[in-house]
């Protein structure tokens, strides 16, 4: 079957693709592109001529010029079926076990990701809207190389809410005028297109997370994406649904705005801790011990600026109705180890209960058997409520300079903390290449924001000329090399297998130039 007039697919149409890419879908995909994209490619811009001011002295402050929005009363949309109660919600990508696994868990609502647990690989890409689709009208099994068989539940499952990837990607394999699509509209348009009104059949709704969003300008982008699509279906206005993670730092001095923006949308905030962490690195690299965090581990969700945002963001939502969803508990329970998921476990439950206490309405996890962990602590909390929205926090304030106040962290900056963030960085991206986002490493689920911290930490390192505090040795790009090969040397299989990923590592870690991010460069890497 023949493309529509300027619209050229480049990837592989593997058995039931033509299901997804039909003439209807690509045509939808052609009008988002040629409505936004240019909007989108002048607000990436804009990112990078704040970036610029930022590296010549300049700070974050909350904006003058939306200061109405900030004091004025206003809500958001009334929460919508499926999303009225969200005490535990579970990430991951979207192959089929996942997918199964996730729906089946418990939770109250699965983040089906295309973004940081996904990689855009091509066969992922299609696979997982099969997937979605196939979910939603409960037809979709999966059986394992092991013989063993995974299906739906006949009970209730999980609300999806689909993260498609951030404004910054984009896809090569579907060209529009000769120019690669957003990945943010083929993940979103395709979703919409094939799922909108099946959702609505069943009492649902087209639902989203929005990921890494820099200002309010991004939010109403995505807002007029919004209104194109449902007037083109024909369905009302507000039935589409998005809970937009604070995971910039920049967006933590907007969140109000972001809000207003969707409102008529909106469906609530997220704490994106670890990618905030990456953020706050980024954005302030070359500023000097007032921005230079310590090791990743050390950088709890206690910490003074880290503490600020999470309090603003609860108050935050609350004041406007909207949902208030804390971060990903990213512990991997083990199988063979009790002592080691017994610490981790408290560690998860005192999390959750900080944020319960704190007024979130739920939380992610990462794992299935983390839900009844999160949910135990969330059931105490709320008793038969479905949220906490009533808690409004009117005695939390907090300023511009509590949300920017990085140089009260504290910890060390330590050879130990150097070496997991160089592994990390390397196994993650040797997986990530290889099809994955999702990898267990150390009983933990890393994916590329975690990814993102480890790299960008050794880049802040190498390149503010610190010294570790327990040997004395200064961060050279030496240094890195060697304990890549160290690192590597320890891993499973040969040095070799891990050349593509240590060099893209070194690319991302210590080159002069520093990469927004990881994935862009990874992707071209990627067939």
């Amino acid at each position: 079957m023949a493309n529509p007039a300027g619209i050229e697919v480049t990837g592989p149409m593997h058995p039931r693709y033509d299901e997804i890419l039909t003439p209807e879908a690509l045509n939808f995909l052609a009008d988002l592109h040629r409505a936004f994209d240019s909007r989108r490619r002048d607000l990436l811009d804009r990112r990078k001529r704040r970036e610029a001011e930022l590296a010549a002295g300049a700070l974050f402050d909350f904006l003058p010029e939306t200061r109405e929005i900030r004091e004025s009363d206003w809500r958001v949309a009334e929460p919508a079926p499926g999303l009225v109660d969200r005490r535990v919600e579970i990430t991951g990508p979207t192959d089929a076990k996942m997918t199964i696994n996730a729906l089946n868990s418990g939770a109250k609502v699965w983040l089906a990701d295309h973004e940081d647990a996904n990689t855009p690989l091509w066969e992922n890409v299609i696979a997982g809207q099969l997937n979605l689709r196939d979910a939603i009208d409960r037809k979709l099994d999966f059986t394992s190389p092991d013989g063993k068989q995974y299906a739906l539940h006949d009970g209730e499952l999980a609300t999806i809410v689909v993260r498609p990837r951030g404004w910054h990607l984009t896809e090569k394999h579907i060209l529009v005028d000769g120019e690669r699509t957003s990945g943010s509209l083929v993940d979103f348009g395709l979703y919409f297109l094939h799922c909108a009104r099946r959702q609505l059949d069943r009492g649902a709704g087209p639902y989203f997370y929005l990921p890494k969003m820099e200002s309010h300008l991004e939010a109403r982008l995505w807002n007029d994406v919004f209104l194109l699509a449902q007037e083109r279906l024909g369905i009302p206005r507000g039935t589409i649904r998005a809970t937009v993670l604070i995971e910039t730092f920049p967006a933590a001095f907007e969140m109000d705005e972001i809000l207003y923006e969707l409102r008529e949308h909106s469906a609530g905030l997220n704490a994106g801790r670890w990618d905030y962490m990456f953020s706050v690195i980024k954005k302030f690299r070359t500023r000097g011990a007032d921005f230079l965090l310590p090791d990743r581990n050390s950088v709890t969700m206690t910490v003074p600026f880290m503490r600020a945002y999470t309090e603003l963001l609860v108050r935050t939502c609350h004041r406007r109705g909207a949902h208030a969803i804390g971060g990903m508990a990213a512990f991997i329970p083990s199988r063979r180890d009790p002592q080691v998921n017994e610490t981790a476990l408290a560690k998860v439950r005192d999390d959750k209960t900080r944020e319960a206490g704190d007024g979130f309405d739920g939380s992610w996890v990462a794992h299935p058997d983390l839900v009844p962990v999160c949910r135990e602590v969330f059931d105490r909390v709320l008793g038969d409520r479905p949220n906490q929205l009533d808690r409004t926090r009117d005695e939390v304030r907090v300023s511009a300079a509590e949300l920017l106040d990085v140089r009260s962290t504290p910890g060390q900056h330590t050879e130990d903390g150097l070496r997991n963030a160089v592994s990390v960085g390397v196994q993650y991206l040797a997986t990530w290449l290889r099809g994955s986002g999702a990898v267990a490493i150390h009983n933990l689920m890393e994916d590329a924001a975690t990814a993102e911290i480890s790299r960008s930490q050794v880049w802040q390192w190498l390149h503010n000329d610190v010294t570790l505090d327990d040997t004395g040795e200064r961060v050279t790009r030496e240094l890195v090399e060697r304990i890549a090969d160290e690192e590597i040397a320890k891993l499973p299989g040969a040095p070799g297998d891990y050349a593509d990923a240590r060099a893209l590592f070194m690319e991302v870690a210590v080159a002069d130039e520093f990469a927004d991010f990881l994935t862009v460069p990874a992707y071209e890497r990627m067939p």
